[in-house]
């Protein structure tokens, strides 16, 4: 493979993590291909008209489609890994997980793509006990969580890790909280729009690790690249506390922070309130979602060496310059 000029599938290149890891490819002079499925709006990719673009279609429920569109490639990058967003029973969200994962893994096998990544997430790494987790948090045993979030993101990593350790030349990218453009959702991002809209009175407590969106992609193109199989690497940019975090944002937004944190206990039971209000009483939808509370529950600082270490990856964007792009370009979309 030509490092200056891989051929590079991106499934999920719309999405956050997807656009600038497709940004960061071609910054380094790779062509890219992108995979999506019949009828994605791709206006919403930025480098849409960029010539070392080439666009298939493939679904991540359709093996032999999916096989199909990443043949010839030097690698591909899963950034559209499933999640759950419509309530279904637990073994359901599984089965569809499992499936998908195992269609990406066959097809990276049947096409013989010499390098392959699938975005992981941090929360399905276990509690690190000096509160700064590394990439050996695992656990070969589901979550006591029964969040479906929480199951999904464990089995596909669970799935990743084996096919790499089997051989198969797979590596899995971590990044950290991300913030930044292309949050179209928004995901991440509503936490930087609630607080610059003054529409947080509180916020909930803990501690993170966050990653501006474009040193994100860099890490996740690298980890693609040059990771080795079968291992994990956390793209990490800083740690901070949500109580530092937050009001670092309402000053950049010019707006004065939420009054006080709240309790997870409480946040629990509103929660709980919400979702009843939602299902039973046709309210809006929660706030206090259940993931939500999840992913704010399992929070902990990151340790990224591995990635500084094995692939030269370290982030460049302070906290305040990560946020401040993401004001922009929530305003630049009419969102803010």
């Amino acid at each position: 493979m030509n490092r200056m000029s891989a051929s590079i599938g991106i499934i999920g290149a719309t999405g956050l993590l997807g656009q600038h890891a497709v940004n960061a490819a071609l910054a380094e002079g790779h062509l890219v291909r992108v995979i999506h499925r019949a009828g994605s709006d791709l206006s919403k990719l930025q480098c849409r008209d960029d010539p070392r673009i080439s666009a298939s279609v493939a679904d991540l429920n359709d093996r032999s489609q999916l096989q199909s569109a990443v043949e010839g490639l030097d690698a591909v990058m899963n950034c559209a890994s499933y999640y759950p967003t419509t309530p279904k029973p637990l073994n359901e969200e599984l089965d569809i997980a499992r499936s998908q994962m195992a269609n990406f893994l066959a097809a990276v096998a049947g096409s013989g793509v010499p390098k392959a990544l699938y975005l992981g997430a941090a929360i399905a790494l276990t509690k690190a006990e000096s509160g700064i987790a590394d990439e050996s948090q695992v656990s070969d045993q589901p979550p006591d969580d029964t969040n479906p979030y929480v199951q999904v993101k464990w089995l596909m990593d669970r799935m990743a890790r084996g096919a790499g350790q089997d051989g198969l030349p797979i590596v899995i990218g971590i990044p950290s909280m991300t913030f930044g453009e292309f949050d179209y959702g928004p995901t991440t991002g509503a936490l930087v729009l609630k607080v610059a809209k003054r529409a947080m009175p509180a916020y909930i407590d803990g501690q993170r690790n966050v990653i501006a969106g474009r040193d994100a992609g860099r890490g996740l193109l690298q980890a693609c690249l040059h990771g080795k199989p079968g291992q994990r690497y956390l793209l990490t940019g800083h740690n901070i506390a949500l109580h530092d975090l937050v009001p670092l944002i309402a000053k950049r937004a010019g707006v004065k922070p939420p009054r006080f944190a709240l309790p997870m206990p409480l946040a629990r039971v509103l929660s709980k309130v919400q979702s009843f209000r939602h299902t039973y009483l046709r309210g809006p939808e929660p706030e206090l979602s259940e993931t939500m509370l999840a992913v704010l529950g399992s929070g902990q600082f990151l340790n990224g060496t591995r990635a500084e270490r094995e692939l030269g990856f370290k982030a460049e964007l302070s906290v305040e310059e990560m946020v401040d792009r993401t004001l922009v370009w929530f305003r630049q979309e009419g969102m803010l």
